[in-house]
């Protein structure tokens, strides 16, 4: 065998050594980029308490910080129920004409169980509040209340009623990670239930492949500030979510679904993010498949750094972009 052929076959050895933070992202990216790797990220939950315990104190970080966001946004937001699902209307102040018989449906991040209630709405919030869009924010089942596949169920319920009364050609789906992986699952089920798809989706670093399979998986490890490690938590949180099943079922790894027939979609991610593989792979198949899709991928990023941090110029331009990508595709 030679050296060349066991190089491939082994993979490559590549020495320890300091990455600098790069210099072109804004100060506030460049801030979050510089950011030490999260304390305890080694510690997994071990029971449901623990997990419980966890989830709760990320909630309340983020429910303190979420009326000044809403404030700075300019919107107001109403807890609803749809088909008996929890969810929340995030209205603009004041919504473009454009927009006015067009609707964005959202599924909130968390590794499938992190965001509960009010938790999950940052990211509505922010495409209310730059792209003047209505958001109907899904507050979908997640462990230990159900697993999988109730969150996929309480999407697909919550479009298929917000489809009787605005155009499926007026209708769009995002979110990210958890929620970019829910937007593909939700879409592969509307086909196979043969009804109407949405008009376009914003899938941003989706959590496509939870099996691990990917090449960021290891050349991002421990160099993406966020999820850090592919067997970290975020890998232990869909493992409780899928309960058991094959975690290559297409409505857990999208990846692996038939992307035929999708309609247009816009992907997000950086380039330190652990899931940028995951992100790549999928717009490859959507093109592959026929599908018009958009990558775009900004200098220095962890997974989905683009949330935190409504001030930072980059924030602003990942929704200036999904949003004009929506309105390309949306029928008015």
């Amino acid at each position: 065998m030679s050296s060349t052929t066991r190089t491939a076959a082994e993979g490559l050895d590549v020495p320890a050594r300091r990455l600098p933070v790069p210099q072109t992202p804004s100060p506030q990216m460049q801030q979050l980029i510089a950011s030490p790797l999260r304390s305890g990220w080694r510690v997994l939950p071990q029971s449901a308490e623990e997990w419980r315990v966890l989830v709760e104190a990320a909630a309340q970080a983020t429910r303190q910080a979420l009326p000044g966001l809403i404030a700075r946004m300019k919107v107001t937001v109403e807890p609803t129920l749809i088909d008996g699902v929890r969810a929340f209307i995030v209205s603009p102040e004041s919504v473009p004409a454009a927009n006015r018989r067009r609707l964005l449906m959202h599924l909130h991040g968390g590794c499938y169980v992190f965001g509960p209630g009010e938790a999950g709405l940052p990211e509505a919030v922010m495409m209310a509040g730059f792209g003047g869009f209505r958001v109907i924010s899904v507050d979908y089942r997640m462990p230990p209340e159900a697993y999988f596949p109730a969150a996929l169920e309480d999407g697909v319920r919550v479009y298929a009623e917000a489809i009787k009364s605005t155009a499926a050609k007026r209708v769009g789906v995002f979110g990210t990670s958890a929620g970019g992986a829910l937007t593909l699952a939700i879409v592969l089920r509307a086909k196979q239930m043969g009804i109407a798809l949405p008009a376009a989706i914003a899938p941003g670093t989706p959590m496509s492949d939870v099996t691990k399979v990917g090449d960021t998986f290891y050349t991002n490890e421990l160099i993406d500030n966020v999820l850090i490690s592919r067997d970290g938590l975020c890998d232990a949180a869909a493992k409780v979510y899928a309960a058991g099943h094959d975690l290559q079922d297409p409505l857990i790894s999208p990846v692996y679904g038939d992307l035929s027939g999708f309609p247009p979609a816009i992907l997000t991610s950086g380039t330190r993010d652990l899931l940028l593989s995951n992100t790549v792979r999928v717009h490859r198949k959507l093109r592959q498949a026929g599908v018009e899709a958009v990558l775009q991928v900004f200098e220095g990023q962890s997974h989905a750094h683009y949330l935190f941090d409504d001030s930072a110029p980059e924030t602003h331009e990942v929704f200036a972009e999904i949003s004009a990508f929506f309105d390309r595709y949306l029928e008015r």
